[in-house]
């Protein structure tokens, strides 16, 4: 058996092969995991694209560094700096309109089932786009963070259709929110979105084994997407 880089022990066993079938080995004496003859594999900008287009499909991260042939740990590196850096906050067209906006809570978890958050939207009935993002509790405090969330324009003058959950006749003007029922179809536009975003954000379906374990990549992961389907619509 090779001996270990790090302290050079002998004492080394074969602990499997990484992502390119490479015999792996650990050091008994240290710990360190090592191969023989390492060579540092250069991701080229193709594979990016690729890794980009795959993390807005339902795939896990294992499955993604499968198609794309990167190793696990290169890939949550990546998506880690990836979703660091997605923007907070939406990007909308121009109106010169009345605006009408749906608004939803959708559940998710983080880590465990206990640890709930909720993701807040509200989207252009118009125009289907996503003007409004939070994630978070399920509060007041949680709908006033969506609120504050949409472009000034949208507090300014949209007419409000939500469900009848208490946190929003607190936080939305009354003379311009509606609370009604799913046979009405006046938040149905919303409600087809929470689908479509649970069918593309692997983590957010609800028996799934790539559920999020960090707060900022499931937050990261769910902006990603939203920016995605709001550039879509103009295409």
């Amino acid at each position: 058996m090779p001996a270990c880089p790090i302290c050079a022990s002998s004492q080394t066993v074969k602990n499997g092969r990484i992502h390119n079938g490479k015999q792996r080995f650990k050091c008994q004496n240290c710990g360190r995991q090592f191969v023989e003859q390492p060579t540092k594999k250069v991701i080229d900008s193709a594979t990016r694209e690729l890794v980009d287009r795959l993390l807005l499909e339902r795939i896990s991260l294992a499955g993604i560094a499968r198609a794309a042939q990167v190793s696990e740990q290169w890939l949550q590196t990546y998506v880690n700096e990836k979703y660091a850096l997605v923007p907070r906050s939406v990007q909308v067209t121009p109106k010169k309109r009345s605006l009408t906006i749906q608004c939803d809570e959708l559940w998710s978890f983080v880590d465990n089932k206990g640890n709930k958050q909720w993701v807040w939207l509200a989207l252009d009935a118009d125009t289907r786009e996503i003007v409004g993002v939070y994630i978070g509790a399920r509060d007041e405090t949680a709908a006033r963070k969506l609120w504050a969330s949409l472009p000034a324009v949208y507090r300014q003058c949209a007419i409000a259709y939500t469900d009848f959950w208490a946190a929003y006749v607190l936080v939305l003007p009354s003379q311009r929110h509606r609370a009604v029922g799913k046979e009405t179809g006046f938040c149905s536009y919303i409600e087809r979105f929470n689908n479509t975003l649970r069918q593309r954000v692997l983590r957010l379906v609800r028996k799934t084994l790539s559920f999020s374990k960090s707060l900022e990549n499931h937050i990261g992961a769910i902006w990603y997407f939203i920016h995605y389907y709001n550039a879509s619509l103009l295409m």
